[in-house]
């Protein structure tokens, strides 16, 4: 199948980059969005997100002419859909009891039903957003066929999630294997044709639910990983060892892989997918169920944490070293970090806040620091909620120069291997309650 054309819907980490990457390979591509604050951006020669080389890339793609942005699509070749699928703020689900989160898939929604008027025969339409299990043949095909034409028949329709890793997506978008799941074999074969066009990695053909049910997996599989982790940290508090040196040497065992802990899962994926196998089927799915219950209360550890080692909450002064959801990354969608800044306000604790990727960042209620000084200064502890690399080098004499305080809590074992006792500090870490540690 030839692609000149296509329209690529959502310009955010995903589709902004997949946008770019077909446009400097030659295709026609309309970058959609409905948000105008991103369009006047790209239009006027910026960028709203951050990730090593796509504004090169983002560049090139707009000189060569190839790339133009609009809050609607156009006729087409191949349509894109790669929306956001959050959760809903004010809606749950229910089973046996438990409540739990259900997605909300109305910008995948409104995305099918713009394409709708512009819909050909021949097209191809893929939906990359993450989404709960049969979203493609339940949800996006019916509102597609609205436009008179048949799924499958008339025009093709798959489901390829993205699997690539911020910080590294333009590498990732290239190199990495891709999934690709048709609602029939001929829409598999269309979809591979299309990514060809610049995946170097392999393309691996399938239907379209298990393509849904792969980017599911992947991430539920490292999120139930995650939440033994951090309960290993809770059980080294309780019976007073370092799960830090327990971890390391359990891993010296040939079949065992254990992850790190720290204050909880976030992201737009670990910390929402595995609510999609929830949502489909909660009595199927308990243990995903369980590990979403011990990954979303890890703040509230950190928070118990925190007032142990401070004697109290009410009235202390806290810096908090990080707020994105990972390390080297400016994106704090879902972050655990911002989830314990908020407890510790909430149980009135004043909080200063230093974010080295997005010191500009706009969170309802939180003060952010441009610089790291000013968010150390008159505090009662400072707590390092994530292992930025700028923030892990940060040596006992740089510290000490910056401020008075001496009380440190890490929460992700970054500042490891360092004289902090030598220099005045007290060091506490999560998941260690062993005399003379740090």
């Amino acid at each position: 199948m030839n692609f000149e054309k296509i329209c690529v819907f959502g310009l955010g980490y995903i589709g902004l980059p997949t946008a770019s990457t077909f446009a400097t390979h030659g295709l026609r591509v309309v970058g959609v969005d409905i948000n105008q604050k991103i369009l006047d951006t790209l239009r006027n020669g910026g960028l709203h997100i951050h990730e090593p080389g796509l504004r090169t890339v983002v560049e090139a793609a707009i000189r060569s002419g190839n790339l133009s942005v609009s809050d609607k699509p156009e006729e087409a070749d191949a349509f894109i859909i790669a929306v956001p699928t959050p959760f809903y703020a004010d809606k749950f689900g229910e089973y046996n009891g438990e409540s739990f989160k259900l997605a909300d898939m109305r910008a995948v929604t409104s995305a099918a039903e713009a394409i709708v008027p512009v819909l050909r025969k021949g097209n191809l339409v893929v939906l990359e957003s993450t989404s709960p299990p049969l979203t493609t043949h339940d949800l996006v095909a019916p509102i597609l066929e609205k436009s008179g034409l048949k799924a499958g028949i008339d025009f093709d329709l798959a489901y390829s999630p993205e699997r690539v890793l911020p910080g590294q997506i333009l590498r990732e978008l290239i190199e990495n294997a891709r999934v690709i799941g048709g609602i029939t074999p001929r829409a598999s074969q269309a979809g591979s044709d299309l990514y060809s066009i610049f995946v170097k990695g392999e393309i691996i053909l399938t239907d379209a639910t298990t393509a849904e049910m792969v980017k599911l997996m992947e991430n539920t599989y490292r999120d139930i990983n995650i939440a033994i982790a951090n309960e290993y940290s809770r059980l080294s508090d309780r019976f007073g060892i370092d799960v830090w040196e327990a971890i390391s040497i359990a891993n010296r065992h040939p079949r065992v892989k254990i992850l790190n802990p720290g204050p909880g899962v976030g992201g737009h994926c670990i910390s929402v997918d595995p609510w999609f196998f929830v949502e489909s089927a909660p009595e199927l799915s308990q243990l995903i169920y369980t590990a979403r219950q011990v990954n979303d209360g890890q703040p509230h550890f950190v928070l118990d944490m925190v007032k142990k080692v401070l004697g109290g909450l009410k009235g202390k002064k806290i810096a908090a070293l990080g707020l994105a959801y990972k390390p080297d990354v400016d994106d704090l969608r879902e972050s655990p970090a911002v989830d314990v800044v908020r407890l510790l306000q909430d149980a009135g604790v004043s909080v200063k806040c230093y974010e080295p990727f997005k010191p500009d960042a706009n969170l309802h209620g939180i003060k952010i620091e441009p610089v790291l000084e000013a968010a150390l200064s008159e505090v009662d502890g400072i707590i390092l909620l994530v292992n930025h690399k700028v923030l892990c080098a940060l040596t006992p004499k740089e510290l000490a120069s910056m401020t008075s305080c001496r009380v440190l809590i890490d929460t992700v074992n970054g500042w490891n291997g360092k004289d902090w006792k030598g220099s005045g500090f007290s060091m506490n870490k999560l998941g260690v309650n062993k005399k003379g540690s740090g």
